[in-house]
């Protein structure tokens, strides 16, 4: 028998299927959660749908997540997590982009996309088109690189010290003194 949460997922990714075929890439459920691959140039239309229509009514946005495979045509996979309340069920609808291609931004739709697209921004550089205030949220605004990305240096680009003379607080680039080391990873015992 299955469980009630398994057959409402089922039941979400059939109507998706049937009223969007081709916004909907793969569907998959996994730990009693509806995924949904789609494109970039659909997922507007692919959100909009699960937020309006009757059977699903997605009406939060809970969480933009983003994770960074350097390397690949298209290293960013983004993952928007939505919930339903009145169907308590989560979708996790996943797309593909990099540095250079730009993604819909979902302010019309959720009012919370508003900071959670800033910190995508912010920390690895995603370009939200038609979004009314990309601007840097939590590092510095002149911030250089994206620092959740996995070829940004562990140490940054520059450190910073207390000057005494100056009673300034001053910034030098970052030298490593460190040598490239083999590391013998077999055990010694």
């Amino acid at each position: 028998m299955l469980n009630s949460a398994y057959t409402t997922n089922l039941f979400v990714i059939k109507q998706l299927k049937n009223n969007l075929p081709r916004l909907v890439k793969k569907s998959f459920i996994y730990y009693d959660q509806t995924h949904i691959i789609t494109t970039r140039s659909n997922l507007l239309a692919l959100i909009l749908f699960c937020k309006n229509h009757s059977l699903c009514l997605y009406k939060n946005l809970i969480d933009i997540i983003v994770y960074d495979v350097p390397g690949k045509n298209y290293r960013f996979c983004v993952i928007y997590a939505l919930k339903s309340y009145l169907y308590n069920t989560r979708l996790y609808i996943y797309t593909y982009t990099n540095e250079s291609i730009w993604l819909p931004s979902l302010i019309s739709l959720y009012k919370s996309a508003n900071w959670q697209e800033r910190e995508v921004f912010d920390l690895f550089g995603i370009y939200f088109k038609n979004h009314i205030d990309l601007r840097r949220i939590l590092t510095d605004y002149g911030f250089f690189g994206f620092p959740f990305r996995k070829d940004f240096p562990v140490l940054g680009f520059l450190e910073y010290y207390y000057d005494e003379r100056s009673k300034l607080i001053c910034s030098q680039p970052i030298e490593t003194a460190a040598e490239f080391r083999i590391f013998n990873t077999e055990k010694s015992w």
